[in-house]
């Protein structure tokens, strides 16, 4: 045991890498994520059809399983079973896993079973957007992809707090979203940044409000991020 109370290290067995891998610019992928992935035994990807091209970009020729969010626990036993035998890589479509993608099962179960897990950094696009906004950084909460009912997603951003708040947001949903959004928010600041990293990067600042506006003319595509500044104090302009 460890001096926590959890397992230590099982002799000879693998260990679990959980690798960050690009948001949209392969440029961005590290040495140590790329020299990770080619020296594993297995890839766990959360949609093969995403990460194989990114091995193949890479020149790597591992095997790669599905673990998709639906089927994660019913897979485990699967992948902990190879994990007794060799080093195992995880990664979602882009970013980090586990940060609003899967992954958190199996990174629990390795951990419980006393298999070492191996975190190596990349690109997240919460903090891609949130670096790029010009909004207060140093404490924020990030939601993920806000509740689709309206009342549990009003609800979701009031229990937030008046802080700075990052959510994911799909381009189709957007406009309601900050239409539902508009009058809870009042003159904080908004900003969608599109489409991160890729060829057609974007970025739009403004109230909900003005937002709603601008992408009723203009309806977004592509993934975005949403960064929503402090509630402003009384008095205060916008920036």
């Amino acid at each position: 045991m460890t001096g926590d109370g959890e397992p230590g290290p099982l002799a000879g067995a693998g260990t679990l890498h959980v690798v960050g891998t690009p948001i949209g610019n392969l440029g961005d992928v590290s040495p140590r994520a790329a020299a990770t992935l080619a020296a594993v035994g297995l890839v766990v990807a959360e949609d093969t059809r995403r990460t194989r091209p990114l091995l193949t970009h890479l020149g790597i020729h591992v095997p790669c399983w599905g673990l998709p969010a639906p089927q994660e626990e019913r897979r485990l036993p699967r992948v902990l079973e190879r994990l007794q035998r060799t080093d195992v890589a995880l990664v979602s479509d882009a970013g980090m896993p586990t940060v609003s993608d899967p992954g958190r099962r199996l990174v629990a179960a390795a951990r419980a079973a006393g298999h070492q897990v191996v975190v190596v950094p990349g690109p997240c696009a919460a903090v891609t957007a949130l670096a790029g906004s010009g909004l207060p950084a140093d404490r924020f909460g990030f939601l993920g992809f806000l509740p689709r009912s309206p009342g549990r997603l009003r609800r979701a951003v009031a229990e937030a707090g008046s802080g700075t708040l990052v959510f994911y947001e799909s381009a189709l949903r957007l406009p309601r979203t900050l239409a539902l959004l508009a009058p809870q928010l009042d003159r904080r600041t908004v900003v969608v940044a599109r489409e991160l990293t890729k060829r057609h990067e974007s970025w739009e600042t403004g109230t909900a409000a003005e937002l709603l506006l601008a992408f009723a003319a203009r309806p977004p595509r592509g993934e975005c991020t949403v960064v929503v500044g402090p509630t402003p104090a009384a008095g205060a302009e916008l920036p």
